[in-house]
């Protein structure tokens, strides 16, 4: 079991600790519910070390990556960060990731759950490429600032003016000091950033942002971190993705692009587009407050349309909400389906994701 730098910090704050994909991680220190709201309204800080940090560097790297990743990465200008996945030859979703680009080098941020896999698939495809390639995940660290107020509280202890960092790009600066790398992506639908630093820096630079924060500013588990995502209908890999989904189903062509040079899985991507009538990924609103699991199947009548891939009680909705595949003549937002929820019927309505917008 792997532990982040944080593990004795996060324990001496009472944090419930949990196995997630094979680390020790906080999976909530008060409630769900309450750390939900206190990123919707102020702003919470995340441990999200267990996030693959992968880095290339060298004459090939560029057109390596562009070789495994779905989306550009010879068009990223310097500081630059986008989506993209990394598929299989028949299109099947092995990741989705994060891909930077600085002055000399790479970075590409992998699920936690997937950092060996994707370690092991760029071993077998890199032959014919020449670069350097280094797995810094247990050598650094990463955290994430996320919510309304989160600029504000990290604004003065960042060397580059935060305000210049757009949405999808990164900066090489120093944070309290330290040497790190700062990004405004996100996983909650709330503005955000991630502070990668030296391990060694880690407890030091976490520390400070708490006691920079104050009142405005709490350390938030990974229960609320799905919470907040399903609300933005950010999916997950493992429930709305995975090897036997492929980008089209999962509705992330935007991560994708058919017109770039010849990518692992192009051709049966193209092929899965041409084909078309396949599933889509809706929103479903259910209409009382029990709760739709991963699995969960979709009802029109007494006909199976589709199946939940994951649900939640939104804290900011005050409703029962879940994401999830049906067939694409049911997918028109106000339909109403039911729920079969462990045999029993709920009825509900497909919505038009994201469920919540800030």
């Amino acid at each position: 079991m792997l532990e982040t730098v944080l593990h004795d910090w996060h324990v001496s704050a009472g944090a419930r600790m949990v196995d997630f994909a094979g680390w020790q991680m906080p999976i909530m220190y008060s409630s769900i519910v309450d750390e939900h709201q206190v990123v919707r309204k102020q702003s919470g800080l995340f441990d999200i070390a267990h996030m693959g940090r992968l880095w290339f560097k060298g004459t090939d790297a560029c057109s390596f990556l562009d070789r495994i990743l779905t989306n550009h990465v010879a068009q990223l200008e310097i500081g630059q960060v986008r989506y993209s996945l990394v598929c299989k030859e028949d299109g099947g979703i092995l990741d989705d990731v994060l891909i930077y680009r600085f002055t000399d080098r790479y970075l590409l941020v992998v699920n936690g759950a997937n950092r060996e896999k994707i370690v092991d698939w760029i071993g077998k495809q890199k032959e014919g490429f020449d670069f350097e390639f280094h797995d810094e995940t247990l050598s650094s660290f990463m955290l994430a600032i996320q919510g309304p107020q989160a600029e504000q509280i990290l604004a003065s202890h960042v060397a580059d003016r935060l305000a210049d960092i757009s949405y999808y790009s990164a900066v090489e600066t120093t944070t309290f000091g330290k040497q790190s790398i700062v990004s405004r992506t996100g996983y909650t639908g709330e503005d955000g950033f991630e502070v990668i630093v030296p391990l060694e820096d880690g407890v030091d630079v976490w520390t400070s942002l708490i006691e920079a924060g104050g009142d405005s500013l709490k350390a938030c588990g990974l229960g609320c971190r799905d919470t907040l995502r399903l609300e933005a209908a950010m999916p997950l890999y493992g429930h709305e993705m995975d090897e036997s989904v492929d980008p089209v189903t999962a509705g992330l062509t935007f991560g994708v692009k058919l017109k770039k040079d010849d990518f692992i899985g192009k051709t049966a991507i193209e092929a899965i587009k041409a084909k078309g009538n396949l599933p889509k990924r809706v929103g479903v609103e259910l209409s009382g407050r029990r709760i739709a699991r991963e699995g969960a199947l979709l009802m029109m009548n007494d006909q199976q349309v589709g199946h939940v891939t994951s649900g939640t009680f939104s804290p900011t909705l005050e409703k029962s909400i879940a994401m999830g595949y049906i067939r694409k003549e049911f997918a028109i937002p106000e339909t109403e389906i039911e729920v079969d929820i462990r045999g029993k019927r709920e009825p509900a309505k497909v919505v038009s994701l994201p469920f919540y917008k800030r």
